[in-house]
């Protein structure tokens, strides 16, 4: 049940109206790493879950985006709003807002593209729908970063550093929910990988680029169980390489040059 307060969350307070920078905004409310998707992916999630302790995780979150969307819609509406008389300077920095849309907020983002359920991340697999969220609350955090970037007004920017904030603290939410579940964190679903296969480093990236880029190594290909392929595609094409793999020396031989693990 919900039950709408008629308070925000934070209280925002604009000085200068700058309907170019209210048209930024709508980035966080109607566009794909806002605040409506982010409380329609948790929320949808929390119906799905049934462990009890995190589906209760899930729906606090939820909600407080919606909060979040309502902030972040006022601020939106506050610096759109000379759009809303006649004013022909100020139409021309956003028609489409101004005609289209009366100087309101509506569901699409700062290009005017509707808002999608298809932004939502929704697996049904608690442990991956967690990880999704966590990049969720980090992508969206970037984006407040880059409006803070934009914004000259001081209110403004005290509303979206409340909100930047509270995107951390739902990432170390999310993160500290997926830990306590206690799982290998390469344990996806549970069909296991193919063992040998899943510790392959493909180097499908050779040779030296244009800006001097060479092949790298660091900890995601080298050292512990990691064993580099040279250039499978290369050598024979995929299809080839897989049908070789898996049939000892002579399949080995057959598939391609390797470099044994390195420590």
């Amino acid at each position: 049940m919900y039950h709408h307060i008629k308070k925000l969350m934070y209280t925002v307070n604009v000085g200068t109206p700058d309907p170019r920078f209210g048209n930024m905004l709508l980035e966080q409310f109607g566009g794909a790493n806002g605040e409506l998707a982010a409380a329609m992916q948790y929320s949808v999630q929390g119906l799905n879950c049934e462990d009890p302790e995190r589906k209760d995780l899930l729906m606090d979150i939820g909600t407080e985006e919606l909060s979040h969307l309502e902030v972040v819609g006022t601020l939106a509406r506050m610096h759109l709003k000379p759009l809303k008389h006649k004013n022909g300077n100020a139409a021309a920095d956003d028609p489409l807002i101004a005609i289209a849309g009366g100087g309101g907020v509506s569901l699409s983002n700062s290009m005017g593209d509707a808002w999608t359920a298809d932004y939502l991340k929704i697996t049904g697999e608690l442990d991956v729908d967690l990880r999704s969220n966590i990049a969720a609350e980090a992508r969206a955090k970037i984006v407040y970063e880059r409006l803070l970037n934009y914004c000259d007004d001081p209110g403004s920017k005290d509303a979206l550093q409340f909100l930047m904030t509270r995107e951390i603290t739902h990432m170390k939410a999310f993160k500290l929910a997926l830990e306590s579940l206690g799982k290998n964190p390469f344990s996806i679903g549970k069909i296991p990988p193919t063992p040998g296969l899943v510790n392959q480093y493909f180097d499908d990236s050779t040779g030296v680029g244009d800006q001097g880029e060479q092949n790298a190594r660091g900890p995601w290909n080298q050292g512990g169980d990691w064993e580099i392929v040279e250039s499978p595609a290369l050598a024979q094409g995929v299809e080839n390489f897989e049908s070789s793999h898996g049939k000892g020396a002579e399949g080995e031989s057959r598939a391609t040059t390797r470099n044994r693990k390195t420590a």
